[in-house]
Formats: structure tokens, sequence, C-alpha cells
């Protein structure tokens, strides 16, 4: 049986970041650029003791989800993955401002297919 994007993605932001990296996964070899896209999980429930201990590391709120370590027209393409009804908290506007003002690409993407259309038209120079 073979996994798509499409038998992965569910309606919570997990799932639809993993039916992303798995197109991404599928796609390599149209667009090999995707080997260095990566997850940044600064996000999720973390007990008090982990938290500190990740906020020790240089863990901070508000950095985009995806990174694509691959400049084209911008020095790279940080996408905020969102479902459907999600919002964007301050500290996240901040870092997609900040991203923006100095020579990266940074977007909100409310689903695995959002997210995909815009790494294309990244990839091939339409951003």
């Amino acid at each position: 049986m073979t996994v798509t994007p499409e038998s992965i993605a569910g309606s919570s932001e997990a799932s639809q970041m993993k039916a992303l990296f798995c197109w991404a996964a599928l796609n390599l070899k149209t667009y090999p650029q995707l080997k260095f896209m990566a997850h940044i999980p600064n996000g999720g429930s973390r007990d008090v003791r982990e938290g500190a201990n990740l906020k020790a590391q240089g863990v901070k709120k508000g950095i985009p989800d995806v990174g694509l370590f691959y400049p084209t027209n911008y020095a790279g393409l940080f996408i905020e993955m969102k479902t459907k009804t999600g919002s964007v908290s301050v500290e996240q506007q901040d870092w997609l401002d900040f991203l923006n003002s100095v020579g990266y690409k940074a977007l909100i993407c409310y689903s695995w297919i959002e997210a995909r259309d815009c790494l294309v038209d990244y990839l091939e120079g339409r951003l």
C-alpha cells in the first residue's frame, strides 16, 4: 500500500505537516531542493521541566513551523502551518514580519495543499 499525502492529511496541524513532508519526499526528483526543507519543532505540549530545558537550549516562541533553506529570489522560505480555523499569535506574526523584512519569504498556510503550492511557486520563481 502506497502512502500518499491525501491518506495522511487530517484536520490537525500535525497531520497537515505530515502530508506536506510526505508530498516533499515523493517529489524530490522533481524538486531536489526539498532535501533542504525541515520542520522546526518549537510548539507543542510539554511539561514545565521540558519547556524550561528547551528554552535554555534556545527554543523561541513563534518561529515558523517549516523552513526551506534554499535561496531563490529570497534567502529562504518559511511557512507557518495552521489549521483552517487556526490563528496566528503575536509572536508568530513578529517572526513572519521580521523574516520578510530581512530577505526571506515567510508565509502562513492553512493546509498542506496551500503549503505545497507555495513551495512550488517559490522553487519555480513565481514567489
